[in-house]
């Protein structure tokens, strides 16, 4: 069996699989192949003005039989290639925002310089016959550095957040330098189906890409291979983890607490692909059109903290706020807050009890790859008594969650009154619902995902071809 070896840029402990992520899909594999992971260490050196630091060593050590494979950034690299050109850049253009992307930065040269450096570190660690997955926006040229390099293992990589439609893509200055690095994977894979075609439809117009039918490409004198795998969860894991004592404590404790209200159930980062300032609007159209409401309906909104040193979250943490308090303000009462407002991580032990506590679990991002929260929430709740998904059309997972109230997070009215419709459904239809939707996510999990992408890297090995990698 070939080794497989991960590469993504923070790297995860194989052997802690309750941390969730990517460590779930990949414990089995990784363990039985004795496999490498390799990525940042999260660690910044700091130096002097004017002083270059020395390049990283590699550190390593063993997660039992898988190796963990670690390099240090410097402070300038840190900021060029993750805050910079990643996430100022791609993961703005990413999610549709144009107005928020610093094109203008010079980041870019920041960003290939880190993928060429990991691409020197990895390279000698590297055995002939390894697959290599590498993952997410941050890591995009790496594969086109490798083959550079001499290597001709199978590689593949996968995107976690959405790819957006060609002419959105082409705003971003040199993203034919992108392109061209993507067709030095042997396989590339999207969270959805609608991903897909803006790549189908982007690389055949931006590169003339001729495509072979089968999801198969030609261009650059290579072919790949790209194809659409929605990432899962570990159904059985999460029900596990909401049989825990903290996970139990936090559902008495909510039940009891809220006794005479339901709970709207929130759960995101603070970053403004979420739709939080909308969903909010949203909550405020419903207390104001169905006044029933008032006085027992509560929303729970977590928020935790994200990337607060850039200038568009501290912005959207001081909407979100203003909107928070306006509506606390505007109704409620000395025995009632309509919003209770938490700019915190909550631990992911006590999640399961939370989410199970909600009547409605609202999931309404203006853009999402796919989002987890919604899968989590259907895997916590009491299938005799299950609570209701509200899920914006625009995350990923709607393709595979169609029986959730899907809603439009930009139209207020329309979402104020799909969540009515979940806080007044029948229980036979919230069963209803809640069965189908808990079969379709135990039969694609988070195994399911990464077998089906595995399966079909080592499919490619006869389709990869062409000649000798140039460096971009």
């Amino acid at each position: 069996m070939s080794r497989l070896v991960v590469v993504s840029n923070r790297v995860a402990d194989p052997r802690k699989t309750a941390a969730g992520g990517l460590a779930v899909a990949l414990a089995e594999v990784l363990n039985n192949t004795g496999g490498l992971w390799f990525g940042w260490s999260g660690k910044i050196v700091e130096t002097a003005d004017g002083v270059t630091p020395p390049e990283s060593p590699v550190h390593k050590q063993h997660a039992g039989p898988v190796t963990l494979a670690t390099v240090d950034l410097s402070r300038e690299d840190h900021d060029a290639y993750y805050l910079g050109y990643a996430n100022g850049v791609l993961w703005p253009v990413m999610h549709y925002r144009l107005d928020l992307a610093d094109f203008d930065a010079g980041y870019i040269s920041g960003y290939r310089r880190v993928n060429q450096m990991f691409a020197r570190k990895l390279a000698p660690l590297l055995q002939p016959d390894d697959i290599i997955w590498i993952h997410d926006y941050h890591l995009i040229p790496l594969a086109a550095e490798l083959r550079a390099m001499g290597c001709g293992q199978r590689i593949g990589f996968f995107l976690h957040i959405p790819l957006p439609p060609p002419l959105i893509m082409a705003a971003i200055p040199a993203h034919d330098w992108l392109m061209r690095a993507l067709f030095a994977y042997d396989l590339v894979g999207f969270q959805s189906h609608a991903d897909l075609l803006h790549f189908d439809r982007y690389v055949q117009a931006e590169a003339h890409a001729e495509q072979l039918g089968n999801g198969r490409y030609r261009a650059f004198s290579r072919t790949l291979v790209a194809g659409a795998f929605p990432i899962g969860i570990d159904v059985e894991e999460f029900i596990a983890l909401g049989k825990n004592p903290e996970s139990v404590e936090m559902h008495d404790r909510m039940r009891h607490d809220y006794a005479k209200r339901k709970l709207l159930i929130g759960v995101d980062r603070l970053d403004y692909s979420k739709g939080l300032p909308h969903r909010m609007r949203a909550f405020r159209q419903l207390l104001q059109q169905y006044p029933e409401n008032r006085n027992l309906t509560t929303l729970i909104q977590i928020a935790s903290p994200s990337r607060e040193t850039v200038l568009a979250y501290g912005g959207i943490l001081r909407e979100l706020e203003s909107l928070c308090g306006s509506i606390n303000g505007d109704f409620g009462d000395l025995d009632w807050m309509p919003v209770r407002y938490m700019h915190r991580t909550v631990a992911r032990k006590r999640l399961p009890g939370l989410y199970r506590a909600g009547h409605v679990a609202l999931v309404t991002p203006l853009r999402d790859g796919m989002n987890l929260v919604a899968k989590e929430f259907i895997a916590a709740q009491d299938p005799a008594d299950p609570g209701v998904l509200v899920l914006s059309r625009f995350a990923g997972a709607a393709e595979q969650l169609k029986e959730a109230i899907l809603v439009n997070p930009y139209d207020t009215e329309a979402t104020a009154q799909a969540i009515q419709l979940a806080l007044q459904m029948p229980l036979k239809e919230r069963r209803r619902r809640h069965a189908a939707l808990l079969a379709t996510i135990r039969r694609e999990d988070v195994h399911w995902w990464c077998q089906n992408f595995l399966a079909a890297l080592s499919e490619t090995e006869a389709a990869a071809s062409g000649a000798p990698w140039l460096r971009l």
